[in-house]
């Protein structure tokens, strides 16, 4: 059995940082469940769903490190096919990756004591984001 709810919000744009730690664990209280696993996926190319220390250094630390794995500097090929300058966007989406899975235990989720779920927006524009969260369980 399954329990699917979608989370809706807005974006600033790139580096926007979203903690969804709280939304997600009101859903599975909403499920019914008490074990199993919830996955958390966002539809589009340009955003991913990760776990940090949603903590104001580690925001920063994380932003800094991904211009560096995919500057703003630099010429990409998805800019000259498509023109819209976020080539980078694509690159941190694809490399983090658009979905996350994790366990939970008699309906709480089994994240570290600092780890939070997070959404990021790599997009160079404001989006607005739907995050779908699937709840499997018993």
């Amino acid at each position: 059995m399954f329990f699917r709810k979608i989370i809706e919000f807005k974006t600033r744009g790139e580096n926007d940082i979203i903690d969804l730690t709280d939304q997600i664990q009101d859903i599975i209280r909403n499920s019914g469940f008490k074990n199993g696993i919830v996955n958390i996926f966002v539809p589009g190319s340009t955003g991913a769903i990760t776990t940090m220390e949603y903590e104001p250094g580690l925001v920063k630390d994380l932003t800094k490190a991904l211009a560096r794995i995919a500057p703003s500097n630099i010429e990409y090929e998805h800019h000259k096919r498509w023109g819209d300058d976020n080539g980078r966007s694509h690159v941190k989406a694809s490399i983090i990756g658009p979905s996350l899975t994790v366990p939970f235990e008699n309906g709480v989720l089994l994240c570290g004591t600092w780890q939070q779920i997070v959404f990021l927006e790599l997009d160079t524009r404001p989006r607005h984001r739907r995050v779908i969260v699937t709840v499997l369980g018993e």
